[in-house]
């Protein structure tokens, strides 16, 4: 993880472990990309399915590039736990 966009649930430096093709649902943290972005995978909070993907946002609004700004993303996986620095199994809000 790095930046502040999902603070204070996820700090920079955080290692997180996602399941790749998990179903995602509103409240879940997610790894994403944007067509606008290629390449570039971000963590997010899930919100809302949208066509075209889903609308998600950091957890930090002063500090997160998110849907509000790019539309919709691409969810590829779901973050289930942070294993550094303090383990811990991560769930919705």
């Amino acid at each position: 993880m790095r930046g502040p966009s999902m603070a204070p649930t996820l700090r920079d430096g955080d290692v997180v472990l996602a399941r790749r093709g998990s179903r995602a649902r509103p409240g879940d943290m997610v790894v994403v990309t944007w067509g606008t972005r290629p390449g570039q995978l971000s963590i997010k909070r899930a919100v809302r399915p949208e066509q075209g993907g889903w609308f998600v946002v950091g957890d930090n609004d002063l500090a997160s590039t998110d849907s509000r700004e790019l539309g919709a993303a691409a969810v590829h996986g779901v973050i289930t736990w942070r294993v550094w620095p303090r383990p811990k199994k991560l769930g919705r809000p």
